[in-house]
């Protein structure tokens, strides 16, 4: 965008869009809020993702392939920073949900502590090589929804889809493999101090490794606009525009609000998730199809809640449905939405692929890269570190399969 262009952004038809967007969230959050109250702040939440991840290009596909791909650890950093945010945050949390005495076994509610086993290196594995196929996770195929990628809509349609393979044999899963599994909370076996002690020293010692990574490759900085000094309040004022709406957010500033936002909707009622509605969308096309799923005998963590949600409004359509509308008013304010179409046509194999991957992926360790692993970690369950663990080997795998394919 030119000087002229930025100065005329009044007259551009993406801004215009964007203040109707906004509108329509505006009147979107009185009517859930007239009927009921947690719908729309659960909405507010979902706006508040969603905008964040579009101006930061913050996505866990992009941090992980990235960082093999070019050495680049910058997104990564921005999501360890939002882990050490969010670690502090759900203790303090966490520390009011539970007795004081952890030998009564008590895991907070609500929280994303899930069994610890095998299951959850293979749910890693499928959805670290999935994401990196489809060249996004499933919040980064929301946001990107919102800024007009119909491969994103691809995406999303498979993984509704490898989500109902999974709902078909998940009873399976549980009752001969998961439900055997024992809960690992932190805190149990190394109090407070310990457990927290023990997560945020991982994070350090993570972007310790994520700084000599990438001493031994050449990330290339992009280069830095200066903008004129502001003279005037005009000026002034439409530096701040630029600065919120037009230009990318720091990563690593993104990652630590995401961490804030996290806790606080914690704090409200429950950490972010994205997968438990999905769920609930795959029985509902599977159902559209004539091949319902089995009625789910028991799944845990929060996203597992919503497979038989009695009602259409719930939080999870809130936050998901807000993130991509949240990513379509940030998209339009910053002059970047646009129907975006693939150029070459097995993008849209890849997007199929890699949706299956991840649907299944996600279904089987009850939480993708948001549930599983951004509030998994910050929940002070073991199973948060070892599902991270293994979305780094499949997205390994997964950048060995994209160099293959060109």
């Amino acid at each position: 965008m030119t000087t002229g262009a930025r100065d005329r952004w009044w007259a551009n038809w993406r801004t215009w869009g964007g203040i109707a967007g906004l509108a329509v969230a505006v009147l979107v959050a009185t009517t859930l809020n007239a009927a009921t109250l947690k719908m729309a702040v659960f909405w507010g939440f979902g706006l508040s993702f969603g905008f964040i991840l579009q101006r930061s290009r913050f996505c866990f596909a992009s941090a992980f392939r990235d960082l093999f791909i070019l050495r680049d650890g910058r997104v990564m950093k921005g999501i360890l920073a939002g882990l050490a945010v969010a670690t502090g945050g759900f203790a303090l949390v966490m520390y009011g949900l539970v007795p004081k005495n952890l030998g009564l076994g008590i895991i907070p509610f609500n929280s994303y502590v899930l069994p610890l086993g095998p299951y959850l290196l293979l749910a890693g594995v499928l959805f670290g090589l999935g994401m990196v196929v489809a060249g996004s996770c499933i919040s980064g195929t929301l946001y990107r929804i919102g800024e007009g990628y119909i491969t994103a809509m691809v995406t999303l349609g498979s993984i509704l889809v490898g989500m109902g393979l999974l709902l078909h044999n998940w009873n399976w899963w549980w009752q001969s493999h998961i439900s055997l599994q024992p809960y690992v909370w932190l805190p149990h076996s190394l109090g407070w101090a310990g457990a927290i002690s023990l997560t945020l020293a991982v994070l350090v010692i993570t972007y310790l490794l994520i700084r000599r990574w990438e001493s031994y490759g050449m990330v290339i900085a992009k280069p830095v606009h200066v903008e004129p000094t502001a003279t005037s309040i005009q000026h002034k004022l439409s530096a701040l525009r630029r600065a919120v709406l037009v230009k990318a957010w720091p990563i690593i500033l993104a990652g630590a609000i995401l961490g804030l936002l996290n806790t606080f909707e914690y704090l409200f009622e429950r950490p972010w998730g994205v997968t438990g509605d999905i769920s609930r969308w795959s029985t509902g096309l599977f159902n559209l199809i004539q091949l319902p799923p089995p009625e789910i005998t028991s799944m845990p963590g929060p996203c597992g809640v919503l497979t038989s949600a009695p009602s259409l409004l719930t939080w999870g359509l809130m936050i998901n449905s807000g993130i991509v509308f949240g990513s379509f008013i940030a998209a339009l304010l910053a002059g970047e939405f646009k129907i975006r179409l693939p150029r070459q046509k097995r993008r849209y194999l890849q997007a199929s692929v890699g949706g299956l991957l991840m649907g299944y992926g996600a279904g089987l360790a009850s939480g993708c890269t948001i549930g599983g692993f951004f509030s998994a970690v910050p929940s002070l369950g073991l199973n948060g570190l070892v599902f991270g663990g293994a979305l780094a080997l499949g997205a390994f795998l997964g950048v060995q399969v994209i160099k293959r394919i060109g």
